[in-house]
């Protein structure tokens, strides 16, 4: 299978990419974030009544004429606490911000503009009618699309929701993406080292973009390059009813890289295996029925680099959110090289001091087993295939790291 260039890998990718048809209730407090399923609509009218605005006194506009008559404090309204009786001429009723405007008043005479003496009010200035008044329904009424189907939840979104009297949202289910790291030179941390063994970092760097992208992280452990153990690897993820299944490592092309041979003994419907993009190259993805198959290779930087730029677009794509990598306008910040048949995706960091555009500083080690350096970029900027050599100044294009 020859190679795929980026764009072409991505679009087989994310083709039928669509949010996942599962929804599920949250209660608001674990709402944060989520896609909406359905559209919101409101429960009740906010206000539910006219209310003040404003702490003073509830009058009738016309009786407030020059000169300033004394009005009659006949009652109080609060918040939780409204005025059972009406407003007439001559009278006012003490209110507070947020009570219910009494039967009769039209008015707020605000409590600067009145002096006070024992039971009476006079006041100082003369008032508006609707002065100060939230009209009822002035945020929503009843029946109103509160927040539309697919919007993401904000911490505004949520408060909205409650106001309108939603103690749980429906949403999007959660895509289930299980992980799957291969390798017997592979142990956790914080398990003792043998012989030529090394800690599986990749795992938790991946399982982060994925819970970054929306989705939920089933963590299958590590396989042993074994054809078996990987197969009932791919099998669990069919019967836990994941939506993806993640592979690190195993998709290259020695003796040892066994997943495209259990991939093949599945009968996995490739979508392509190697992209024409460093690192990254032996990029795989296939169906097995509803199961995509990702397989990432198992250098760190390459299996992030892959995972930022097709992983994590899908997950996102499954969880409702928007997918699409997006590229940003940068500056050179040093001279680069005249490029290959492959696109370049250089770690490099952010110099924001820039009146234009950022500068884009290349990291000066660029291997895939440098994790270091991953950790530390800002962005991966992007040398096209065939690029030719280009100077410091010049203009660029980067992805954003996280």
């Amino acid at each position: 299978m020859s190679l795929l260039s980026v764009e072409d890998a991505f679009e087989r990718l994310v083709s039928d990419a669509a949010p996942l048809a599962r929804v599920e209730t949250v209660e608001l407090r674990k709402a944060y974030g989520r896609i909406l399923a359905r559209d919101i609509s409101a429960l009740r009218t906010q206000p539910d009544f006219d209310a003040s605005a404003m702490d003073g006194y509830a009058v009738q506009a016309s009786a407030i004429v020059e000169p300033f008559p004394w009005l009659k404090v006949v009652g109080e309204s609060a918040a939780g606490g409204a005025f059972a009786g009406a407003v007439h001429a001559g009278e006012a009723v003490r209110i507070f911000t947020g009570a219910p405007v009494p039967a009769g008043a039209d008015a707020i005479l605000i409590q600067e503009n009145a002096e006070r003496s024992g039971l009476s009010v006079r006041p100082l200035e003369g008032v508006v009618p609707g002065r100060h008044i939230r009209k009822a329904g002035a945020d929503f009424s009843r029946g109103d699309i509160l927040i539309a189907r697919g919007s993401r939840l904000t911490a505004g979104g949520i408060a909205l929701a409650a106001s309108g009297n939603h103690p749980a949202l429906e949403v999007i289910a959660r895509p289930k993406v299980a992980i799957l790291a291969t390798g017997n030179e592979l142990v956790l941390p914080g398990e003792p080292l043998g012989p030529s063994q090394i800690v599986a970092s990749n795992t938790f760097g991946i399982a982060a973009l994925i819970e970054a992208a929306g989705g939920v992280v089933l963590d299958y452990g590590i396989a042993a390059d074994d054809e078996d153990e990987i197969g009932g690897r791919v099998d669990r993820a069919i019967s836990d009813g994941a939506d993806i299944l993640v592979t690190i490592g195993g998709a290259s092309v020695g003796d040892h890289d066994l997943v495209g041979k259990v991939f093949a003994d599945k009968k996995v419907a490739l979508d392509f295996w190697k992209v024409a993009m460093r690192p990254g190259k032996p990029l795989m993805a296939g169906r097995l029925g509803g199961l995509r198959l990702v397989g990432l290779p198992g250098n760190p930087a390459s299996s992030m680099v892959a995972a930022t730029l097709f992983l994590k677009p899908l997950v996102s794509m499954l969880a409702g959110r928007p997918g699409r990598t997006i590229y940003r306008d940068g500056i050179l910040g040093s001279d680069m090289p005249e490029n290959d048949l492959r696109a370049d995706f250089i770690r490099a960091e952010i110099d924001e001091i820039s009146a234009v555009r950022p500068i884009v500083n290349p990291a000066g080690r660029q291997d895939s087993s440098l994790l270091s350096v991953y950790a530390r970029a800002d962005v991966l900027l992007l040398r096209p295939p065939h690029a030719p050599a280009a100077k410091a100044g010049d203009p660029c294009r980067f992805v954003p790291l996280d």
